[in-house]
This record gives structure tokens, sequence and C-alpha cells, in this order.
């Protein structure tokens, strides 16, 4: 019963802990155009957005950042990286070579709303609705 009412204890903490403006960036589990949709809704919400990845999916925050860069809707605010320790498994089993190479770097990279980005973020719902529109018709 201690297990279980410590599990739910860390898991409480680690809710409490998140940032509401931050997106984990998988590179298998989403598309890329996902991330790039959900960090201008974030940005709508929170004026900034925090895009983080580790090892694999670091490409894919990159380019999500770049998209969003280049179309005008962010300005770069900040990136860190860092390096993080990966151990083994509650079992103590050992964690492959391979896979501690590219799971232990770490990329933070956070965006601010650019001066255009309400301006073109009402461009853009109008092209979707003039798109629909002409589907009805």
């Amino acid at each position: 019963m201690e297990g279980i009412t410590e599990g739910v204890k860390s898991m409480s903490l680690g809710v409490d802990t998140q940032k509401k403006n931050r997106i984990q960036v998988s590179n298998t589990k989403k598309p890329l155009f996902f991330y790039v949709n959900l960090a201008k809704r974030y940005m709508q919400q929170y004026t900034d957005v925090e895009l983080s990845a580790l090892g694999m999916a670091i490409a894919t925050v990159v380019t999500v950042a770049e998209i969003l860069k280049n179309n005008g809707f962010a300005v770069e605010k900040k990136i860190m990286t860092m390096t993080v320790d990966i151990k083994g498994d509650s079992r103590g089993r050992p964690v492959q070579k391979a896979k501690v190479i590219f799971l232990n770097n770490m990329i933070e990279i956070t965006l601010a709303k650019s001066d255009k980005f309400d301006e073109l973020m009402a461009a853009a719902n109008e092209e979707k609705e003039a798109a629909e529109a002409q589907e009805q018709n």
C-alpha cells in the first residue's frame, strides 16, 4: 500500500512542476505539423512557447522552430542544450549504449510571438474559412 501512495505523490508532483507552455516533442508519435500548429495555439494563449526534446527528436524541435520563425510567426527567445544522465530501469538493468548516446542530449527552445503573429493568424483563418466555403459550393 505504501508503494501506491508514494507513486501517487510522485505523479502529482510531476504535474505541478510541468510548465503549461511547454511542448515535449517526440519524433515518433505525431507528425511535424502537429507540433507547428500546437505551438501556434500555445502562443495565442501564452505569448511564448517552450519546445523541448531528447535525442533523436531534437531535429524535430529545431525544424518546428525554424518553420515558425521563417513564416514570421515567432522569434527566438532562448536556446538551451544539456546532457542528462540516463540510468537503468528500477530493476537495475543497464541501458544499452546506443540508447544512452541518443537519449542523453536535450534541447529547449523558447519562442515568443512575433509582432506580426496576430495578423498572420487572422489571415490563415480567413484562408481556411474561404477554402471550406469553396468546398461546400
